[in-house]
């Protein structure tokens, strides 16, 4: 793709990252952050600092945003960009966000009614994936202009998919984070009946390593939730739990019954109430500890 000059907000865990690949793909990127911490870590040739969010929009090609939640981005939008009441023909955003699919469709309305376009990219993959450039980024919205932009994505990740119309990435992010996060919970429920079975917790990660079981999650989170590492976090507790209530209320809005996340929710919910909230998100584990060892804390 020839080199575009690119509007990134939120440089976070994953934006960072997405950011650094950009800028190794030979683009120029115009960033913002509430942080100037992380404005100041990316400062270079190719990347400048926007201080006042409504000058990007007539100075980029394309805006990206990695954001916590759809309502910042629409605040985003709204209030710091303008760009509903001072729109930007044809110009492209792409939220890799983790989004709200009814919040995307609205917003890719809105935006699709001043003459511009949405693409709701989520992302599957933590932040050392990210780093790694191993991500994959599932898209919602105009089929032409994700094929126009197709190739941005490859220089963020691994690999890109369109799934269809405007919040349908959003709602495949959901998906998958609901598969992974009950898939998480089976692993420590596992190692702690391995624990109380007397079978070294270690030993038994290896075995299922090895066995039907594996998964990703093992080799991402296994060896955390072993050793009872959650710091520095690959990917906070919060935001986990952020995630799965987000897919708790999206299914209840389809009358989907998910017996196995609301579970999932509720175990998040008891580890948020003791202000667990910056630890690595394989913390789950010590919802377990808790129900074994009520008075031990990890």
């Amino acid at each position: 793709m020839t080199p575009k000059k690119i509007g990134f907000v939120g440089l976070g865990l994953m934006g960072g990252w997405m950011v650094k690949h950009l800028l190794a793909s030979g683009h120029t990127v115009l960033g913002y952050d509430t942080n100037e911490e992380k404005i100041n870590a990316l400062l270079g040739d190719r990347f400048t600092a926007v201080k006042q969010l409504s000058e990007m929009p007539k100075m980029v090609d394309v805006i990206i945003f990695s954001l916590p939640t759809s309502k910042i981005v629409s605040e985003v939008v709204h209030q710091g960009l303008r760009l509903i009441e001072n729109p930007v023909k044809d110009l492209v955003l792409i939220d890799t966000s983790t989004a709200d699919p009814r919040l995307s469709k609205e917003l890719a309305e809105e935006v699709s009614n001043s003459g511009m376009y949405f693409l709701d990219a989520a992302v599957s993959g933590t932040s050392e994936m990210c780093k790694a450039k191993d991500t994959l980024f599932m898209v919602g919205g105009s089929e032409s202009r994700y094929k126009q932009w197709a190739e941005l994505f490859k220089d963020m990740g691994r690999e890109s998919v369109f799934m269809g119309e405007s919040g349908t990435g959003s709602a495949i992010k959901l998906v998958v984070n609901l598969v992974l996060a009950i898939n998480r919970m089976g692993m420590a429920e596992g190692l702690t009946l391995a624990k109380m079975a007397g079978i070294d917790q270690a030993k038994a990660l290896e075995v299922l390593k090895k066995s039907a079981a594996y998964s990703k999650s093992m080799d991402q989170k296994g060896s955390r939730m072993v050793e009872r590492n959650f710091y520095p976090p690959i990917g906070h507790l919060s935001t986990h739990y952020k995630d799965v209530q987000l897919m708790v209320s999206y299914a209840g809005s389809l009358y989907c019954p998910v017996p196995a996340i609301s579970l999932a929710a509720q175990a998040l919910a008891s580890e948020m109430s003791k202000g667990q909230h910056d630890r690595d998100s394989s913390a789950i584990i010590c919802y377990y500890d808790g129900l074994i060892t009520p008075s031990k804390t990890y």
